[in-house]
């Protein structure tokens, strides 16, 4: 239980490659909080989980081996928080950046594909903030996936 078969620093090496090759792969397929995963992004999460978990531990099942990975994957979450908060290239890298998705009762049709984004979602956020596509002066998708709507001023 708490005899390691591998070195200390190979569970922060292992760990830190992991953490950084998922954090690249979830940035590559688009915005999506977590509360807008279909069933499926929740299948490939668990299985993401135990696709990487060899990896992060190096098949080592001690208990030290598992605390030294999972302290590794918090402190990396830790300094990505602190590196995004202080610096707005890092936090562009890391998190993205909004898109405009639709204009003035337009929507974007070729951004929503590019971005992944089906034309329900829009309707969905647009009914959530109680305004017809007239009456959108505009639509973004934001860093973190949720999609903010602003309506044109009201006529007197």
């Amino acid at each position: 239980m708490l005899d390691m078969q591998l070195p200390w620093w190979e569970f922060i090496v292992r760990a830190a490659i992991v953490y950084l090759a998922l954090l690249v792969m979830v940035r590559l397929t688009g915005k999506r909080t977590v509360g807008q995963f279909t069933p499926f992004d929740l299948i490939v999460v668990m299985l993401l989980a135990e696709a990487v978990s060899g990896s992060v531990s190096g098949q080592d099942g001690s208990l030290v081996g598992g605390l030294i990975a999972a302290i590794t994957l918090v402190a990396l979450d830790v300094l990505f928080a602190f590196s995004t908060s202080r610096s707005k290239r890092i936090d562009s890298l890391v998190e993205g950046d909004p898109v405009v998705i639709g204009r003035d009762g337009v929507i974007y049709k070729e951004v929503l594909k590019r971005e992944r984004v089906s034309e329900s979602d829009v309707e969905k956020s647009l009914r959530e903030a109680d305004c017809d596509v007239e009456d959108m002066r505009m639509a973004i998708l934001e860093a973190d996936g949720r999609i903010s709507v602003l309506k044109k001023p009201q006529q007197k």
